[in-house]
Parts: C-alpha cells; structure tokens; sequence
C-alpha cells in the first residue's frame, strides 16, 4: 500500500530528472554561443592557408558566400583581409601619430617663443575684414569639422578608450549616437564646405610673394619685419588648398560610404574607407595646427573672426598689403560698437568694396 501510494511520487522525480538532463543538453549550446571563441569554433571552421586558397580560387561553399539576392560574393574575401591589414596597421597608427606629433609640436612651440604678441602698440581704429556671412559660414563649418573629426575618432579608437571604462552597453550606445551624427552631419559639412570654397577662392589663389612668407617663417618667430601678405597670407593659403584637395576627397569618400545604396562594390566601399579615413586624420592634425595660430598662438586673430573687425595695428602687421588698401576705412571702435547691423556696404570686407 506505501509502495503503492510513493509510485506518483517516484514518476513526478522521474519526469523531474529527464526534463533536468534535457535543460542541461540545451543550456551547452545556449553557454557556447556567450563565449565568442567557443561560437567561432563551432559555428566557423578556422581561416588557415587552405581557406585562403579556396577563396581565392572561388572554391568556397555556401558557407561562406553572400546570402543576398543574386550575390556571388564572398564573405570571406582577400580583399576584406587586405582592408584590414591596411586599418589596423597602417591607417590605425598613422592617426595617433599625426595628431600626438602635431600636439606635441604645439605645446613645445608656445613653450618656447610663447604666443606671437602684435609688435606695436593698438590704435584702437579697426577695419572690417569679415562679414556676418562669412562668420557665420566659418563657424558652422569649423563646429561641423570639429564635431566630425570627433565622432571620427571615437568611430576609430573609442573602443579601445570608453569601452574598457564604461562597459559595454554604455559603449554601445555611445557608438550608436557617434554613427548617426556622422553619417547625418557629414553631407552637410560637404555642401557648406564647397559653398566656402567657391565665397573664398580668389582671395587664395597663390602669388610669387607667398614664398618669401614661407621662408620667414610667417613671422611667428622673432622681431623682426612681418612678411609681405595681402588679404590671406600663404598658410591660409596652404589651408584652403589643402581643404580644396584632401578635403574634397573626404567629402566624395565619405558620401560613398554614406549612401551604399547606388551600386558601388565592397571593394570600392573598402578603399573609400581608407581614403576617407587617411584624408580625416591629415585634417585634424593640421587642423590643431590652424586652431592654435589662429587663437592662443597670435593676438588679435581671434576677435577678427568673431567680431569681423580687427585693429589697425593687427592689420598693419599680419597682412600689410591688404591694409595699404584699405586703411582709409578705418573706424574708431565706438563706432563699431555703434553698429548693431552691418549697413549696405557691410557686404564685403574692406578693400573689396572699392575693387
């Protein structure tokens, strides 16, 4: 009768057990999948040299082809393997490099000649040489590049930074907003960019005086006589090209990359990867270059661009050709203050208003 009564009993562990034995066959797997190097093993055979034979041969199976609609490409490719190569070991270092050199170059220059201070004492008179168009392009271009050129780097080496800090799914998030601002903010940048290019063309075509600025080095270090220059000197000149040029070029790359959808290849994804990359970090570190000469570096630089006047004396020193036009229209600064809108010859900077 016990015996009897204890047999439900005996057939519920039963029925208990085999379902534990079954959850443990089922949580293998599930616990092989969360180690990726146990996933790898399982789910890819290794790429060893027999692999890169069959793939460059065309002998891969479906394993390791495109599963797309009409796709005969494959996934593991020679040409994948080569990007790589070119990223990690070239393009990767070539960054860190750049930057932390010109970082480096910077701090020692202003460690040892200090910030190019004007050589003469201000009059107080000032010349319009921006105007509230140009401001506003500048700015919104240089706050573009500067977001861009940040989100680039998180893109490139923010995983190797805020990922071991934070964790992952702060990373995760964070890489989820850096793509979209750069994939979004990136065409822009590109239409205002060619808009300033073509506003600041002629005042930067190059003249046989910009050679002599060269060799005086810009008259950043010592006393002596400022170089010739008229309204752009040669290293804005250097800059404007070199956004007209490699700038360009990451523009054009990076619209590639932006809108994948008009039938370019993944080889020719892979290669407007590089070049947009190699272009971005060039950019950047001379970009650190332009941004301290053009506020701690220099006095007086900085207010030109964000009040559009700069004072006789600045004017008379950095750029004394374009000031031998125009230093008849100079004003006093209460007048300046005075004006809360730029007037129908505000239009353009001074000594261009009289051409």
């Amino acid at each position: 009768m016990i015996l009897f009564n204890a047999w439900p009993a005996l057939w519920r562990m039963s029925l208990l057990a085999l379902a534990l034995l079954a959850g443990l066959g089922l949580v293998q797997p599930a616990l092989a999948q969360s180690d990726p190097d146990a996933e790898i093993a399982t789910a890819v055979p290794a790429i060893n040299a027999d692999a890169w034979r069959q793939v460059r041969s065309g002998e891969t199976g479906p394993n390791y082809r495109d599963s797309r609609f009409d796709s005969n490409y494959n996934l593991i490719n020679a040409g994948g393997e080569t990007w790589r190569q070119i990223r990690n070991r070239w393009v990767s270092p070539f960054g860190l490099i750049a930057i932390g050199a010109m970082l480096v170059m910077i701090t020692l220059f202003y460690l040892v000649f200090g910030r190019k201070d004007l050589d003469e004492p201000r009059t107080g008179r000032k010349l319009l040489r921006w105007t509230v168009l140009e401001r506003s392009l500048h700015w919104t271009v240089a706050t573009l590049f500067i977001v861009l050129a940040l989100t680039g780097l998180n893109l490139l080496y923010g995983k190797f930074v805020f990922r071991p800090l934070f964790g992952d799914a702060f990373w995760a998030g964070m890489m989820s907003g850096t793509k979209v601002l750069h994939n979004y903010l990136g065409p822009l940048f590109g239409a205002l960019l060619i808009i300033i290019l073509a506003k600041f063309l002629m005042r930067n075509l190059p003249k046989k005086g910009d050679w002599a600025w060269f060799k005086q080095g810009g008259g950043l270090i010592g006393k002596g006589r400022h170089p010739d220059a008229g309204f752009a000197n040669g290293g804005e000149k250097v800059w404007y090209w070199l956004l007209a040029t490699a700038g360009l070029a990451v523009i054009a790359s990076g619209l590639v990359l932006d809108f994948p959808n008009y039938g370019q290849s993944r080889d020719t994804m892979q290669w407007a990867n590089i070049v947009h990359a190699v272009g971005a970090l060039g950019l950047t570190a001379v970009a650190l270059g332009h941004i301290y000469i053009g506020t701690l570096g220099t006095e007086g630089s900085l207010e030109g661009m964000a009040t559009g006047y700069v004072d006789e004396t600045w004017a008379k020193e950095h750029h004394n050709l374009w000031y031998e036009q125009v230093k008849d229209q100079a004003i006093d600064a209460d007048q300046v203050a005075a004006r809360s809108r730029p007037g129908p010859d505000d239009s353009a900077p001074a000594g261009e208003r009289t051409s």
